[in-house]
């Protein structure tokens, strides 16, 4: 009888360690659900209103999430500021896989498709102006993507040496990303439209 109740408890034992590892790993998963969601609601809605304009509330109910269940992923709306956009910048470039040809990239980047969509546009056109104001921590990651991109251009812009080069790939991100912001500024079609081609023609890239 000894035997078989003890039988009995060791195999009670081990259904309740296997319910419980199995259990918190299904809430490590969602934990991890939770925060990818909370990031790319906040990233969406900072592009299309702005980091002011949008509070945590709000991104909470775009996230399916409940406002209390905030602060269990972030201790503060700067902090949620600064995670979303490094999150959704643009990673550093692979130097084992091949480049996407400056060119196209300006090509697709001074687009009325990119104008328009500004939900998943890129940070710098649509929060430029307001993360000059942000965190150190903020400011930083959109430093280092700044760096990557001018990297990233300096390979195909125009000159004879590393130099020039440089120069004219900051010449040019900054007449792309000035661009942008002036294309949505205008309210008339005919302009905004003129100064994205005008500015792609300009552009110092092979």
């Amino acid at each position: 009888m000894i035997v078989i109740m003890i039988i009995l408890m060791i195999f009670v034992m081990y259904k309740v360690n296997r319910f419980g590892a199995a259990h918190v790993k299904v809430s490590r998963e969602q934990v991890a659900e939770h925060r990818t969601r909370i990031l790319d609601a906040a990233a969406r809605l900072f592009r299309l209103r702005g980091f002011d304009d949008v509070t945590v509330a709000d991104v909470m109910k775009q996230a399916g999430l409940t406002h209390g269940a905030f602060y269990g992923h972030f201790p503060s709306k700067e902090a949620l500021i600064a995670e979303a956009v490094g999150q959704a910048l643009p990673p550093a470039p692979d130097k084992a896989s091949p480049r996407r040809p400056a060119a196209d990239y300006a090509d697709g980047y001074l687009s009325v498709r990119h104008r328009d969509n500004r939900a998943t546009s890129c940070l710098f056109s649509s929060l430029g102006t307001e993360a000059t104001r942000g965190s150190a921590d903020l400011r930083h990651r959109m430093t280092e993507a700044v760096r990557s991109r001018i990297d990233h251009l300096s390979v195909e812009a125009d000159g004879d040496t590393p130099k020039e080069q440089r120069r004219a790939a900051i010449a040019a991100w900054s007449a792309m990303v000035g661009a942008m912001v002036l294309a949505r500024l205008v309210d008339d079609e005919r302009l905004s439209k003129e100064i994205l081609k005008q500015t792609r023609a300009s552009l110092p890239l092979k």
